[in-house]
């Protein structure tokens, strides 16, 4: 009989999906940290995670873990080496949080050009004023330039078309896949799309280093702004920093830190044409329900013998060990 660990609070139609699987035993602590869930990884089969690490050091106490099922489609947060060395699988969830990523993007360039922030600031602090000083601006018309051409990007793309919005798209894999027929129009470097845009989406993976720093933000005009529902660390935070403090860039939407939470030293922190939210970009009521119910199912179907491979990212792994 297979016992579960659900690390993290997640939606009750997934817990509800649990609950009503048969032959499932489980443990359920709603805490997200990897402190509270390690204590328990030892009588584990299997472990639905959310957004907390899952170390070497916690893999190891895990002797019977078959299966690490994240509550999410990333999972950096997980140590892969260590679950490869194991031939324990790690799953991710299907296309459950694209719409909810690019619409929170989608409101960032809008809130970032029309500087709502500040229009909110100036009405609550007798600053009425402020809007003869025609600081907002129009969408419409504009260039955006998204980074990553993904379902994110594609949604993204097709919500900022309806606003009349000029779309070109960066993406390495594409440039060797081959582009969606007719749909965006690409750009071959970083460079061109930066010179070129008034508004900048990243959806992409983080690879390890910063793809948007000093020589990057340097690319960009004066009056465009710069949006990351990525992932922390994508762009360079503190050149990003600088940028708006000297007015290399107009403004800015962050999702996503280098540290998170981050540190009330945050450099962003003090900026007010940075509109910064606590990465929440893919946590919709909607989209948490979709997480739960996919990470349980995934979990369930690896023990019933069905996961869709499709949704493994470590299958080579699990050939080398099987």
């Amino acid at each position: 009989m297979p016992h579960l660990l659900i690390a993290g609070k997640i939606h009750p139609s997934g817990m509800a999906l649990l609950k009503n699987a048969p032959g499932i035993t489980y443990d359920y602590v709603e805490e997200v940290s990897e402190a509270s869930y390690a204590p328990l990884i030892s009588k584990a089969d299997g472990l639905v995670i959310r957004t907390q690490p899952c170390s070497a050091a916690t893999i190891a106490l895990g002797t019977n873990l078959k299966i690490v099922s994240r509550h999410g489609v990333g999972y950096d947060t997980v140590d892969l080496a260590a679950v490869n060395a194991r031939g324990i699988a790690l799953a991710v969830c299907g296309d459950v949080n694209s719409v909810s990523v690019a619409e929170h993007s989608m409101m960032l360039i809008l809130a970032a050009t029309k500087q709502t922030v500040k229009a909110d600031t100036s009405v609550r602090n007798s600053g009425w004023g402020w809007r003869n000083l025609l600081a907002a601006r129009e969408v419409s018309g504009k260039n955006l330039f998204i980074i990553g051409y993904g379902r994110i990007g594609r949604h993204l793309a097709r919500m900022a078309s309806g606003f009349g919005m000029r779309i070109r798209a960066y993406d390495p894999y594409l440039e060797k896949a081959g582009w969606p027929t007719g749909d965006v129009t690409p750009v071959s470097s970083l460079e061109e799309g930066l010179r070129w845009a008034d508004a900048v989406s990243v959806n992409v993976p983080h690879s390890g280093k910063a793809l948007i720093g000093v020589d990057e933000l340097a690319y960009m005009r004066p009056n465009a702004v710069l949006v990351n529902t990525a992932r922390g660390g994508v762009i360079d935070e503190a050149a990003l920093a600088v940028a708006l403090q000297n007015g290399l860039i107009a403004g800015a939407g962050v999702d996503v830190f280098e540290t998170e939470p981050p540190t009330q030293d945050n450099a962003l922190f003090g900026l007010h044409n940075a509109i910064l939210t606590p990465h929440i970009a893919g946590l919709t009521a909607e989209c948490a329900e979709r997480m739960a119910i996919s990470s349980v199912q995934n979990a369930l179907d690896f023990f019933n013998g069905c996961i869709d491979q499709n949704l493994v990212v470590n299958r080579a792994a699990l050939k080398a060990a099987a």
